[in-house]
């Protein structure tokens, strides 16, 4: 008898390419996997949902199982609504507006990211380290090798929408790994994950086989 695979979709975090994901190591005889390229924005104000079902345009099988980092958790919540998602595992990253940390909801609201210079945007590291603070410096130099869009309007856009985002409520069968070290995206503010010890905002290289045997489990 022929075992059906699951198709699980990749989604890396913000300007990194799917290479993030290699660390993970999954049952072949289970899972197909499918690595998800970030699409340039169509415009300056392109709104999230749209880009988002741009993105699961990209998603060629039925309810598949969307796998997001990050900036890239977000974008699978915002994809599965234009798709038969079977299920949604967030890494490193938020269920709603309400865990996004204080410091990100000041900028919001104070709007000071527009001071930004807008050729400095290019410069993730620099640009990551102004809107997350220091603590994410440590972490970008480990996670610099696989940071690969620099398109000054693809980062402003993505950072905009990380600020703007209006999800309220959890969205139904979401799965969410979280470390208790995460700097950008501190667990105070995070509710109803399984926590990886000592895991930072780039655990995803740091601590792969402890989340890949989390998703092996949980699908």
């Amino acid at each position: 008898m022929k075992i059906v695979k699951k198709h699980i979709y990749f989604v890396p975090g913000l300007a990194a390419s799917p290479k993030i994901f290699d660390r993970i190591k999954l049952p072949e005889s289970k899972f197909e996997c499918h690595f998800i390229e970030w699409l340039l924005p169509l415009s300056d104000d392109e709104s999230i949902e749209n880009y988002a079902k741009r993105m699961a345009r990209l998603v060629t099988h039925d309810a598949p199982i969307l796998i997001g980092v990050s900036f890239g958790g977000i974008m699978v919540q915002e994809m599965s609504k234009h798709l038969n998602t079977q299920k949604i595992i967030l890494i490193s990253s938020v269920k709603t507006t309400h865990e996004l940390p204080s410091r990100l909801k000041f900028i919001q609201k104070s709007k000071v990211y527009k001071l930004f210079p807008a050729k400095a945007i290019a410069n993730i590291e620099a640009f990551s380290t102004y809107v997350f603070g220091e603590i994410a410096k440590k972490r970008i130099a480990l996670y610099k090798e696989y940071l690969s869009v620099r398109d000054e309007r693809y980062l402003k856009w993505a950072i905009y929408q990380v600020l703007h985002w209006k999800q309220k409520k959890p969205l139904k069968n979401t799965l969410h790994i979280h470390g208790t070290e995460d700097g950008v995206f501190p667990v105070k503010y995070i509710k109803n994950y399984i926590p990886i010890k000592k895991g930072t905002h780039v655990m995803i290289l740091t601590k792969a086989k402890e989340i890949s045997k989390i998703i092996t489990e949980s699908v």
